[in-house]
């Protein structure tokens, strides 16, 4: 995405709606910020309210204007064609992304579901449980983008999943696995990386829920 500027040529986009991918991009240009020393917590605590309060994009344009880098600008999508074979999961056509917003409120995900290239997930006074050890990983690495403001997320891996965190806390903390366990080479990677800003993210290894002989499943 690029932010119109208003030092240029008035941008015919400045009144343009805006969604929540282009909040959450812009978010992760501030956090960048705040984790280079360029932004204060006040400074990014205040842009972050005045990110996901945007309407448009002229709303999100002093939020990103004193900052170096304004983020990339997305290739446009292909457009569908009738006659175009589907590509096999987990090629680069079909990496795909979700974002899911915890604000003033709770999101979990657990069970069999499948695990996307690229996840963002948003908790602002609130809380995101993720449970990825009956999830499918359709590729070798996955990411997962964690902004916790005063909130908290949790992401529960099985034995088999490599860890690598890179979430800066601000007034708050993360945690991950020791490293120590033993994981084979060629399992899937999970990279957590975001801030946690007055809040925490928390990555525990657990084993996969059991599964008694009435085929019911037991918690661990």
């Amino acid at each position: 995405m690029t932010l119109p500027d208003p030092r240029r040529d008035p941008d015919p986009r400045a009144d343009l709606r805006i969604g929540d991918a282009e909040r959450h991009q812009v978010a992760e240009i501030l956090r960048e910020a705040a984790g280079e020393g360029r932004l204060d917590l006040e400074e990014l605590d205040e842009r972050l309210e005045a990110t996901y309060a945007a309407k448009t994009y002229a709303d999100l344009v002093p939020l990103t204007l004193d900052l170096p880098l304004h983020g990339p600008t997305p290739a446009p999508a292909a457009p569908a064609t009738p006659d175009r074979a589907p590509l096999p999961p987990g090629s680069p056509a079909t990496t795909h992304r979700e974002t899911h917003l915890a604000i003033l409120s709770g999101f979990d995900r657990k069970g069999v579901w499948t695990v996307p290239g690229h996840l963002t997930v948003v908790a602002v006074m609130g809380g995101a449980d993720l449970d990825l050890r009956q999830a499918r990983f359709t590729q070798r690495e996955s990411t997962i983008v964690v902004t916790a403001v005063m909130g908290g997320v949790q992401i529960t891996v099985g034995p088999e999943v490599q860890v690598v965190m890179e979430v800066v806390g601000i007034m708050g903390g993360a945690s991950g696995p020791s490293g120590g366990e033993e994981v084979r080479p060629d399992a899937p990677i999970l990279r957590v990386k975001g801030v946690a800003l007055m809040g925490g993210v928390d990555v525990r290894r657990k084993q996969p829920p059991s599964v008694t002989k009435g085929g019911r499943q037991e918690r661990r």
